[in-house]
């Protein structure tokens, strides 16, 4: 079945583009609060598990061993900007696992923050690894090896231990099977396997409550959401909306983008997990269609409804910085 209509792009008062999309809003249980769409099509969520896949981090004891706190948590589930604080952290934990950027497998490109990316060309050099947005996770792959005594050199690989100790972990979360049938290679070259959003969002239900899972396992969730909500900033960085939308929720809210117009998110105070797909991949109407989820679930009066509301309505503005329209929640999601 076709996908309905959940993001509309004016220009002017004319809509100019209109974005197709599913949600899948679930409890730790399984039951389907909200339903939108397809939401039993496989998606590939891409960096929104990160939390999910930093739990061999915390479970394995490297966390600790290292002496990471939530800084270094929080960059383990991070699709970063490539700050210079996002870059400190990384640096600091590959360090403390004797490592350096010669054991990342990631591959290098730009910071995404125009700043950082303009401080890197003016100082005459090139990006590398470091920057990469997934760095974070990746050295919480290197630390977990190094920590359990596994060789890391290939651990991008689908076979590798690591690998196999995050797809186990993903499984067991989501409740969803990840097989090589489904099974793509992700910007930062490790496997990503696709799964209904339904699961996904059922993952999230169960890292906000711990329901469901074994007691080791609901800990590290709960303090992987802990990190992250603590620290947002290092989650994504200046200006991005997973930043923007916890520094927001005060320890309320805990989101997750993915590429290609993949969101995932969980509320834990109401036990529910979220998990959404733009069919087109447009991040910025993905970015609408979280914000208008998360304000929907809260009470008509809550403070943070209103501020998530108008996230999910942001204007538009052109290089001169004239306004020239603006995003909106559509079809089942106007409310």
């Amino acid at each position: 079945m076709a996908n309905p209509v959940l993001v509309e792009m004016l220009r002017g008062s004319v809509v100019e583009s209109r974005h197709r999309g599913a949600v899948a809003v679930v409890d730790a249980d399984g039951k389907e609060v909200v339903t939108i769409g397809d939401i039993a099509r496989p998606v590939f969520p891409r960096s929104a598990v990160k939390a999910i896949q930093a739990l061999p981090l915390i479970e394995s004891g490297a966390a600790d061993a290292y002496g990471f706190g939530n800084r270094e948590i929080a960059l383990a589930c991070a699709s970063h900007a490539g700050e210079p604080r996002h870059v400190e952290v990384a640096s600091s934990m590959l360090a403390k696992a004797g490592l350096d950027q010669g054991a990342y497998e990631c591959g290098a490109h730009w910071p995404t923050n125009q700043e950082a990316m303009i401080a890197l060309a003016r100082s005459d050099a090139s990006p590398t690894p470091i920057h990469n947005n997934c760095s974070g996770k990746h050295a919480g792959f290197l630390c977990t090896c190094v920590h359990c005594g596994i060789d890391h050199r290939g651990y991008t690989g689908p076979d590798h231990p690591i690998q196999e100790m995050v797809r186990e972990t993903l499984e067991d979360v989501t409740g969803a099977a990840h097989t090589v049938a489904m099974r793509g290679i992700d910007g930062c070259s490790i496997p990503t396997y696709a799964v209904p959003l339904k699961h996904l969002a059922l993952g999230f239900a169960r890292m906000a409550t711990g329901s469901g899972l074994s007691p080791k396992r609901a800990a590290a969730a709960k303090r992987i959401f802990a990190a992250c909500m603590a620290e947002p900033f290092l989650v994504a960085g200046s200006g991005r909306p997973d930043t923007a939308m916890m520094e927001a929720g005060e320890g309320r809210l805990f989101t997750k983008v993915g590429a290609e117009g993949v969101f995932c998110a969980a509320i834990s105070e109401l036990g529910l997990g979220i998990a959404l797909k733009c069919d087109d991949g447009t991040a910025r109407a993905a970015e609408v269609m979280i914000a208008a989820v998360l304000a929907s679930l809260l009470p008509a009066d809550d403070p943070l409804r209103t501020q998530l509301s108008a996230m999910a309505r942001p204007a538009l503005r052109n290089w001169r910085g004239t306004e020239i329209g603006s995003l909106r929640p559509a079809g089942m999601l106007a409310g």
